[in-house]
């Protein structure tokens, strides 16, 4: 099983959206392994974002990632990165489908709900950023018989 990082933004908090996109993950059979909440300051981000740095955008990225606390979730499943970022959608929210969590809940290219990890290589990279091998629960799931077939456990 895969697993991958949400970020939920603090655009996302400061509207009370954070309980239905944690529950949409939920409802597509993705198994939340770890939570917490936390205040981003400029270190981290620098760090996070540093592919991002030298764009015109990236002070008021950072300001808004600032802004509020953010939700950091690790999810688990089957291809659960790629999973993640289709149920996200595209990262400008105006050119996210309908039935997207961006689609359905943003309209900007920055405030847009939740930040992905892109590939598994950068969700391993990302988790290990905000979370300890102690932060991770492993716990059985009963419904796993009836999310997935036999080759895919």
């Amino acid at each position: 099983m895969e697993r991958t990082l949400v970020i939920i933004k603090p655009g996302t908090l400061q509207r009370g959206l954070a309980g239905e996109i944690i529950s949409r993950f939920e409802k597509r059979g993705l198994k939340l392994v770890a939570m917490k909440m936390k205040q981003l300051d400029q270190k981290i981000l620098d760090v996070h974002y540093a592919h991002l740095k030298e764009k015109p955008f990236f002070p008021w990225l950072c300001d808004g990632m600032m802004a509020a606390p953010v939700i950091l979730c690790c999810w688990e499943g089957f291809e659960a990165v790629k999973v993640v970022r289709e149920m996200a959608g595209a990262t400008n929210a105006r050119k996210a489908v309908p039935g997207t969590i961006r689609g359905d809940y943003s309209m900007s290219a920055q405030e847009n709900i939740v930040h992905t990890s892109d590939s598994l290589e950068n969700a391993a990279i990302e988790l290990d950023r905000f979370f300890t091998p102690e932060d991770y629960c492993d716990y059985p799931s009963p419904l796993n018989s009836y999310l997935y077939a036999p080759d895919e456990k």
